[in-house]
């Protein structure tokens, strides 16, 4: 039984993607998480599993596709977010946040024959995916979020508890203007390019107008800012690297 959890938040402006403003308005930049949450929940959709799960802080709205089944997100860090995320799963489980709207079935089409865990690095040093055989909480409790080694201690996490890691390819976030526009020119016909677009911030083609490349870049969904370290498995290569 496969299970595919999506960690996100209820897209409500001033709550979301904080770090989109300026350059846009507190509700664009909700319109935007909601586009992204959006692709990443009918991409998941679309992705064989046996249950598919939406751990959410807020409420449903009408972005949400059915089959899914939507539990709260509990209080306290998101350490202890996520852990109480895969606590709520029963065998291999993949799990994966909102900020990665240009994410596919194929990457999260996952296979624990010969592993025990996946991760996927973020770009910024986070991590935007993290699969595991056998879900343990104990795994990600006192992992240090908003860090710049946050996806590094994560892996060695796995590493240390002797499971077999085979590592995703690494995904931007979106979380600056500049990451919006960069992960739009990568998923180009989806609902966060299209919203991207009507803004302005994107020309047909995905060229760039407008300034909203004005943004400095940011840490990740997860928090984290330094390039994860260690992007092979002692155990075994890294897969589709």
């Amino acid at each position: 039984m496969t299970t595919l959890l999506v960690i996100a938040k209820e897209p409500v402006p001033g709550r979301v993607k904080t770090r989109l403003t300026p350059p846009f308005t507190p509700e664009e930049a909700a319109a935007l998480a909601e586009a992204s949450l959006a692709d990443t929940l009918h991409t998941v959709a679309a992705t064989p599993a046996d249950r598919r799960v939406l751990v959410l802080a807020g409420e449903p709205g009408p972005w949400l596709p059915p089959g899914f089944e939507v539990v709260r997100q509990c209080a306290g860090g998101l350490d202890e977010r996520l852990a109480h995320a895969f606590a709520r799963a029963d065998g291999p489980t993949l799990l994966i946040g909102m900020d990665t709207p240009q994410v596919t079935p194929q990457l999260l089409t996952v296979d624990f024959a010969d592993c025990d865990a996946y991760f996927g690095p973020a770009e910024d040093g986070g991590f935007w995916a993290l699969g595991l055989a056998t879900p343990d909480p104990g795994l990600l409790l006192g992992v240090p979020m908003s860090t710049p080694r946050t996806g590094a201690v994560q892996r060695e996490r796995l590493v240390a508890a002797g499971l077999r890691v085979r590592d995703l390819p690494p995904l931007r976030d979106v979380d600056t203007a500049r990451d919006a526009e960069a992960v739009a020119e990568l998923a180009p016909h989806g609902r966060f390019a299209a919203r991207l677009a009507g803004y302005g911030a994107l020309a047909p083609g995905g060229s760039s107008a407008g300034d909203h490349r004005s943004a400095p870049r940011g840490a990740g969904l997860y928090q984290s800012a330094a390039p994860p370290r260690g992007a092979t498995s002692p155990h075994r290569p890294a897969a589709k690297r």
